[in-house]
């Protein structure tokens, strides 16, 4: 079994140096390590080749940095490109490989950055977008939060926390901008943060405002329609709480989202009448910020911001319930977890 890595973005306003990487090699799971120098690298993406490696610096004037990903894992620094508006805290890689996608949640804005031949970032296009909601504080004006091409390729999506709107664009590939095609509003309140595309299409949305998940179906123009929304924390709960990450089994059959609060990962079970909680397990940290799957659908790895620890889980394949299993991996300030 080849050696697996996994890298994980942090906040460098503490103890952390940049992003972090842990190698499991024949299914041991090691310690981490810095695997480069960088600042506030909070989100990160992995270009299709697997090649190249892409972080947000979530910082006041914003940037992106691009990493080759040598054979052995170590990653090698191409260049930091300045793109603009304040905080991007999210980024993807459009299916061809051409353009990295990126969402300004202080900003308000959306940058498509090209990629050239050997990746590296070019000179960025910036798009704003405009709009609010109905929350006084966190809604007075957009707040993109996610943007991630559809899995057909044909569209690209943009969860807006401050316009409760999941948005849908095209990308034009020679002009490297983003033309909009519509939107569709969540509800009044949500916040939608964070989405994941379901193997039969659909979209499933942590919406970070009012604790909920809610469901899209995915027409064949790439319109979505709102089919359910459900609560992410238990009923008895009346704490603080904002859900952070939501991911979706490779089998589709089960759904998971991370509450910061309750500090817990709640699981889901797709059936045909809706989503039916499952369980809701304690992440054994704090604020649960993301988490990711393995490739095969056997693990999941959390990632507790504020107690600086990467939690490992065993997945059950046939009920999806999730088992902590090795200790705690130490990481400081640990937001993003992405495998390769």
């Amino acid at each position: 079994m080849p050696t697996a890595h996994t890298y994980v973005g942090t906040c460098t306003d503490g103890d952390s140096e940049g992003i972090y990487r842990v190698d499991t090699d024949g299914g041991q799971r090691g310690e981490a390590r810095l695997g480069a120098d960088a600042t506030d690298p909070s989100y990160l993406t992995v270009h299709p080749s697997g090649d190249y490696l892409y972080a947000v610096n979530e910082v006041e004037d914003g940037g992106a940095t691009a990493f080759a990903i040598e054979a052995n894992g170590d990653l090698r620094r191409l260049n930091r490109r300045a793109i603009g508006p304040a905080d991007p805290c999210h980024c993807s890689v459009d299916p061809t490989g051409q353009y990295l996608l990126v969402a300004h949640y202080t900003g308000g804005a959306l940058s498509v950055v090209p990629i050239d031949d050997d990746g590296r970032l070019g000179e960025p296009t910036v798009q704003e977008r405009a709009g609010s909601s109905v929350d006084p504080e966190r809604q007075t004006g957009p707040h993109p939060h996610t943007i991630k091409p559809g899995p057909d390729g044909r569209f690209v999506y943009v969860a807006d926390l401050g316009t409760d709107e999941i948005v849908r664009y095209v990308l034009e590939a020679e002009t490297g901008t983003l033309d909009t095609k519509g939107a569709v509003s969540v509800h009044d309140g949500a916040g939608p943060r964070q989405f994941e595309y379901a193997p039969d299409g659909r979209i499933y949305c942590v919406n970070e405002l009012d604790s909920t998940l809610s469901v899209f179906d995915r027409a064949t123009d790439g319109t979505l329609t709102v089919r359910e929304t459900v609560e992410t924390i238990p009923p008895d709960y009346d704490g603080e709480n904002a859900p952070g990450a939501v991911a979706i089994h490779p089998s589709g059959w089960f759904v998971y989202a991370s509450n910061r609060g309750h500090d817990s990962i709640t699981t889901f079970e797709v059936t045909a009448t809706g989503l039916d909680v499952v369980d809701t397990v304690s992440t054994r940290g704090e604020w649960p910020r993301d988490f990711a799957l393995d490739r095969d659908g056997e693990q999941l790895l959390v990632a507790n911001a504020e107690t600086d620890t990467l939690v490992p889980f065993a997945i059950d394949d046939a009920t999806g319930r999730l088992a902590a299993t090795d200790q705690p991996i130490a990481v400081p300030a640990p937001v993003c977890v992405r495998p390769r």
